[in-house]
């Protein structure tokens, strides 16, 4: 196994005969080192072999005794009655809301994948996710996600609540030195953008301003210019490297140096499959969401409308 190979989680997976979820869980309890390349985990093979080898030995330690084999079928019965529950986006919205969720729902343990939008929505619809958020605007209706869930879940029954919504817009120069104010503004010559990858949200904003605006994509020298997340895209602007890129507000005030120029708020829901395995946590899903305590941390954070945070927009 040479030491500069390195696998994604998928082949992890197969290689060990184990799910992916039990690779993701691994990862989060720190058993599996890795790192992030574009939008996948990788995990080296060295890393992977000590995996292996600490297995092993903690095998041969347990089987040493028939006390210790008695403390890991324990064990393994402890944590087979954990059910991981993966949660896709960005929005640091979801890092507090796994939070809560591991402190006030028993039997669970929150992942988290970190996906566009429209690639959430898809691993939905394959069985890869439990809870997945989405802010993907439906041009001609003007309506945020419900189209889209509407086509991709055919079939599935399902539960879309708010969780908040946040003004996106662009990401200029200080100054903004081009004085852009509208989606139509992004046809002006000698603009430089960097774009958001396919799948994601931000992405298909774009998209659908362009087509509305009669902006083709490829009068944007940069629009094959990707980043995988917002601060990816305020971090090019504020290095010069681009003139514009569309994000959320909220990420304009962490990087500095850019000015923000909000065009529109965006409607960020969280989808649900309703199934018998899922109603108890999706219940105290509900109750978290309209919790003192959880909308008091969404607060604290600038950008965020909590108007709706906790209304079941569409259940079927």
């Amino acid at each position: 196994m040479s030491s500069d190979m390195s696998y994604t989680t998928e082949e992890i997976a197969k290689l060990l005969k184990i799910s992916k979820l039990t690779v993701y869980d691994l990862i989060k309890k720190g058993e599996l080192p890795s790192y992030r390349v574009g939008k996948q985990m990788r995990v080296d093979a060295s890393d992977l072999e000590a995996y292996k080898q600490r297995a092993k030995m903690n095998t041969m330690t347990d089987r040493s005794a028939e006390v210790g084999q008695t403390v890991r079928t324990q064990a393994l019965t402890s944590t087979h009655s954990i059910r991981p529950i993966v949660i896709t986006g960005h929005d640091i919205g979801l890092d507090i809301l796994a939070k809560h969720m591991e402190k006030s729902i028993p039997g669970i343990r929150p992942l988290r994948s970190f996906v566009g939008s429209l690639d959430s929505l898809i691993s939905m619809y394959r069985g890869e996710s439990d809870i997945v958020s989405t802010h993907l605007l439906d041009g001609d209706s003007g309506e945020y996600n419900l189209p889209y869930i509407r086509r991709l879940l055919v079939g599935s029954s399902y539960m879309v609540v708010n969780l908040l919504s946040r003004n996106a817009g662009l990401y200029v120069a200080r100054g903004n030195p081009f004085k852009l104010a509208h989606w139509s503004d992004l046809s002006l010559p000698g603009l430089r953008f960097v774009n958001r990858e396919k799948g994601s949200g931000a992405r298909v904003l774009l998209d659908e301003q362009l087509r509305k605006h009669g902006i083709k994509p490829e009068q944007l020298a940069g629009y094959g210019n990707e980043q995988t997340n917002h601060l990816g895209v305020a971090s090019k602007v504020a290095s010069g490297e681009a003139d514009v890129g569309i994000g959320i507000e909220k990420t304009a005030s962490l990087v500095g140096h850019i000015d923000f120029i909000p065009l529109i708020q965006e409607r960020y829901d969280l989808v649900m499959l309703k199934n018998p395995e899922n109603t108890n946590w999706i219940q105290s899903l509900l109750q978290i969401l309209h919790s003192d305590g959880f909308r008091r941390e969404l607060q604290a954070i600038s950008g965020y409308d909590l108007s709706r945070t906790g209304e079941i927009l569409l259940e079927t």
